[in-house]
């Protein structure tokens, strides 16, 4: 079979075993390199996709994909304000969106939970019974237990399993929310009002187990006195990760005086922190494939150096530099490529049994790496994604490709004469 000559001198001295064990040691630990760097990048982002995923989970379990709001205006009194009818009109027209699955009024009103000698702050979230299993699953699960109790003038609320810790709450227990207003001479005029805790609710998240309690749409708005509540639409989707595109799509479908965001505005803080964790690891990971890159310069450096008689024979039969190159790429190119391809298939293969390997490490070390009594997540999640490990393959390949480059140009530099004088 014909190959070209630098593809078969290349591959012959992959194949042949060097007589010197320091060339053939740091062979093996580039290729070694190169595989482990691979592999742990494509574990560390698929469990680093994994938590982003359950925190995505967890955030959109009792909050809206898109949410749709007043807008601000400077006038702040109440014929600012979107009237009922226009209301009523935004929510035909998200409902008749292209990408929108279900959508739901909501009434949110920021209040104080006192139950002596204790007081908290927390978010009163107004809504319909019926139309929350609209917006969110979790939401049909906390309320459909208590369907009879939050009926229209029950004042029934279901809070949070930390609120419910820190004032000794339990179903059936009285508490008084406390609303903060302004009375017309600017004097402060607190509204009270008492409610009866019809059930509490734990979603393994501090922002909404510390700080959400439920109640009936219509009790929130009776409780409610201009501009102290918030009034809105929270609006499901077929694909929540499609929220900024359907929300720029309802901006320029709804009239100015309405909001739209999404759940990536409301929660950009959580994501920018693992965007930058992501990177700077894939950064400090990615180390470890240019030092084995490193340790493949070094080996054919070594290998030029041992060939020189080689390489000058091959040119005095008239081989071109350029051909002399091409023996030395490929012999790098090779062992590079070896590394990366052993390390994606390592990578995915722990990638894609995290699940299985941990349980096992935990049992064997009889040690739990996520313990239930410190971390909501008790697992370690890994979700592979297919474009992540296209990318760190592609990276791994440049890398080993370009340490090919300096060796290769040394020994088409190599002169015939001067190598075979002393031979």
């Amino acid at each position: 079979m014909f190959h070209p000559l630098s593809v078969y001198v290349g591959l012959r001295y992959v194949r042949a075993r060097s007589t010197k064990f320091f060339v053939s040691f740091i062979t093996w630990t580039s290729l070694l390199g190169v595989c482990v760097g691979v592999a742990a990048l494509i574990v560390i982002l698929s469990v680093m996709n994994g938590f982003e995923s359950e925190l995505r989970d967890r955030l959109l379990s009792l909050s809206a994909q898109v949410r749709v709001s007043a807008a601000p205006v400077p006038d702040t009194s109440p014929a600012a304000s979107p009237t009922r009818a226009q209301w009523d009109a935004a929510m035909r027209a998200v409902q008749g969106a292209p990408g929108v699955a279900d959508v739901a009024p909501y009434v949110e009103l920021q209040a104080l939970a006192v139950r002596q000698p204790e007081m908290l702050p927390v978010l009163l979230r107004g809504i319909d019974p019926q139309a929350a299993a609209s917006v969110t699953e979790l939401e049909h699960v906390i309320i459909q237990g208590h369907l009879s109790d939050l009926t229209p003038g029950s004042q029934h609320l279901i809070v949070g399993a930390v609120i419910a810790e820190r004032l000794g709450l339990s179903p059936g227990d009285a508490l008084t929310v406390l609303v903060p207003t302004v009375s017309a001479d600017g004097a402060p005029e607190p509204k009270l009002r008492e409610f009866t805790v019809a059930g509490v609710f734990e979603v393994g998240l501090q922002d909404h187990d510390a700080t959400l309690v439920f109640a009936r749409l219509e009790d929130v708005r009776a409780l409610s006195f201009a501009g102290t509540a918030s009034e809105g639409l929270r609006v499901r989707l077929h694909d929540v990760l499609a929220a900024p595109a359907v929300a720029a799509r309802l901006r320029a479908l709804l009239p100015k005086s309405f909001e739209v965001s999404d759940w990536t505005q409301d929660n950009a803080n959580y994501y920018r922190a693992i965007r930058i964790e992501k990177t700077m690891m894939s950064l400090i990971l990615l180390l470890i494939v240019a030092v084995a890159a490193f340790n493949i310069v070094a080996m054919l450096v070594m290998v030029v150096t041992d060939k020189r008689t080689d390489i000058a024979i091959v040119r005095t039969f008239g081989a071109a530099p350029g051909r002399v190159m091409g023996i030395f790429l490929t012999q790098g190119l090779v062992i590079g490529w070896v590394g990366v391809a052993l390390g994606v298939l390592l990578g995915l293969a722990l990638a894609l049994h995290v699940d299985t390997i941990v349980p096992a490490l935990e049992r064997t070390l009889r040690f739990h790496i996520m313990d239930a009594d410190v971390y909501y997540i008790t697992a370690i999640p890994s979700e592979v994604h297919w474009s992540n490990v296209l990318a760190i393959a592609c990276a791994a390949l440049v890398l080993t490709g370009l340490a090919t480059v300096y060796p290769a140009i040394r020994a088409a530099r190599v002169a015939p004469a001067e190598a075979l004088r002393y031979e």
